[in-house]
């Protein structure tokens, strides 16, 4: 990847209005990439360190793509979206889990994510589907299924090593920690996360454009129904590639164009990064102002009296 100078600039702020009256504030900061690394436009700071949490689950899911894991269990697309989603735990999406195990031939039990609160069972959990690929992963190579979760298992080893190849730097240099579905995540740099959506949408990757493919292709397998990273790819009808991450994380691909967005919000608001993500796509151009207004009607204008008002942007390099 491409480093020159710390690039720092103005945040962005988002204010939540009671009435045309300032209520809370969050501070956001943001990248822009392209696929080669470089950096193009910024706001705060390019290097700030976030965990990627389930922005991630693109790039774990080339365990699948690239060892013929699709090929050898007759898997679709449709499966590879649900192995990139944070689902709602619907009976289509769990019955698009179930259908990666059983064609896999790895029993349901095997899935080391917890049960929902309130639900029946671990396939009714957001992060079902990347679990499932990890186990046909291992199931296509007679790994242990019951350690797939541990670091130093050689599925995990394998997405580390992608990540590496993708990064351009050693895969021990990044931080790990756990996910709260007990998967690893990675601490990494807001441009290092640019990076990677940049290259997920340039078409340059075999393997990344299919989990792209699947991705755009398959969007309400991706969330759900209302949910940002959904509607987003819904109405930009293949433009974009889309994908939320816990604690105010959101990365952004440009399709065919090989740009890559990450958003943090540092303290971790939700409702922060969908306002941001709609105020730099329509200022960037990648989506239309009537996207754009249809976004803000459900994510910006929170209710009768409750709206968010995004004031800064990204700044060209």
């Amino acid at each position: 990847m491409t480093r020159g100078k710390r690039t720092t600039t103005s945040k962005i702020h988002v204010h939540l209005l009671r009435e045309g009256i300032v209520e809370s504030v969050h501070h956001v900061e943001a990248t822009v990439c392209d696929s080669k690394g470089r950096v193009l436009s910024v706001a705060g700071c390019s290097e700030t360190n976030a965990f990627i949490r389930s922005s991630l689950k693109p790039f774990q899911a080339l365990a699948v793509t690239s060892t013929g894991t699709l090929e050898h269990y007759g898997l679709t697309d449709k499966d590879l979206a649900i192995m990139c989603s944070s689902h709602q735990g619907t009976v289509e999406q769990s019955r698009q889990v179930f259908n990666i195990l059983w064609r896999s031939d790895v029993d349901s039990t095997a899935l080391q994510c917890p049960i929902p609160e309130g639900q029946q069972s671990s396939l009714q959990h957001n992060c079902s589907g990347k679990h499932a690929g990890m186990l046909a992963v291992c199931h296509h190579f007679d790994w242990p299924l019951h350690s797939y979760l541990n670091r130093s298992h050689p599925v995990q080893q394998l997405i580390l090593n992608k990540l590496s190849e993708l990064l351009g730097m050693p895969g021990d240099e990044l931080i790990e920690a756990h996910d709260e579905c007990g998967a690893p995540t990675y601490s990494m740099q807001l441009d290092q996360m640019a990076h990677l959506y940049a290259q997920l949408a340039s078409g340059q990757n075999v393997d990344l454009e299919r989990v792209e493919r699947a991705m755009t292709y398959y969007p309400r397998l991706i969330a759900g129904d209302g949910a940002f990273d959904t509607e987003l790819m819904r109405l930009a009808e293949g433009e974009i590639v889309s994908k939320s991450g816990a604690e105010g994380v959101q990365c952004i691909g440009r399709v065919g164009e090989g740009m890559g967005l990450a958003i943090k919000v540092l303290d971790g608001s939700k409702r922060a990064k969908y306002a941001v993500a709609i105020h730099l796509l329509k200022q960037m151009g990648w989506i239309s102002p009537n996207v754009a207004e249809t976004l803000s009607e459900t994510f910006m204008n929170l209710s009768k009296y409750m709206r968010l008002e995004v004031n800064g942007e990204a700044s060209m390099i």
